[in-house]
């Protein structure tokens, strides 16, 4: 998706840190201690997906080349542990669309639209991802900490196409020339995997936290990761990173797969 630079800016003042699960070092003692983390993630989309058009026939929707814009976005996440144990939740809220016209990123059936047809679309997609996990930290060196994780994560993901057809579709059948298809999928997936981070620089506060999860369930395949730089204060972190989202679904599904991949920054407050 291509951002306004005013979102880039917006995003540089609210400063830094993907999730705190991502950046957090492993609880030396018995203590309570939280994490508040807001932050801006603003991913490239890809994927496939096909609405149905009624009478057996289906729209294709290239994802990729025809989302342009985010309309609104909501993230953030919160942590708490307790020596070596932790639990954390993380959520995150997108809403992209894009208005089209003489676009040719459709296909009726599988066959391309007709060079002798004009289309307009507006194509809109609101996305959830809601991970909830618990924690342990198996190495909590000064240099480094590493923590395995299992959990389970929500992808609540809601599309909506309108168009209008105007030409000669030849030999292929033509849909309604105007319409609107929707869908809803929802996938519960468990997953398993680590987390960490290393720290370097003086008195260690530079640190490269890592992320990476896979799992299986109502998706046939997901997958995720992070890598980022971090700079540590009393009071918290500032951190940028970057995210990779992947998600194999149903091949029969109205959503064939689907990734957010891009750039992250924000913000973790500690008590």
């Amino acid at each position: 998706m291509k951002l306004p630079m005013k979102m880039w800016l917006a995003c540089g003042l609210g400063v830094a840190s993907l999730v705190s699960p991502l950046q957090a070092q492993v609880a030396k003692g018995s203590d309570w201690q939280f994490a508040a983390t807001i932050y801006g993630w603003f991913p490239d989309i890809g994927g496939r997906t096909e609405l149905p058009l009624g009478g057996g026939g289906d729209i294709d929707v290239d994802i990729s080349t025809i989302l342009d814009h985010l309309k609104m976005t909501a993230q953030g996440s919160f942590e708490l542990r307790k020596g070596r144990w932790g639990v954390f939740t993380d959520i995150v809220y997108l809403d992209v669309g894009e208005s089209n016209s003489n676009t040719r990123n459709l296909e009726i059936n599988g066959v391309p639209i007709p060079a002798t047809v004009t289309t307009a679309t507006d194509f809109d997609l609101k996305s959830t991802f809601w991970t909830v996990a618990a924690s342990y930290g198996v190495t909590s060196a000064d240099e480094a900490t590493f923590d395995v994780l299992f959990g389970a994560r929500l992808a609540h993901l809601k599309q909506e196409l309108n168009w209008t057809f105007n030409g000669d579709f030849g030999p292929v059948t033509p849909p309604p020339m105007t319409g609107t298809r929707g869908t809803t999928v929802d996938q519960w997936d468990a997953v398993v995997g680590g987390k960490g981070r290393v720290m370097f620089g003086a008195d260690h506060h530079w640190a490269m936290p890592y992320y990476f999860d896979i799992g299986t369930g109502d998706s046939d395949f997901t997958w995720q990761a992070v890598l980022g730089l971090s700079y540590s204060f009393g009071w918290g972190d500032l951190g940028v990173a970057w995210r990779y989202l992947d998600y194999d679904l149903d091949s029969n599904g109205p959503i064939v797969d689907m990734n957010f991949s891009g750039p992250a920054a924000g913000a973790t407050f500690r008590w």
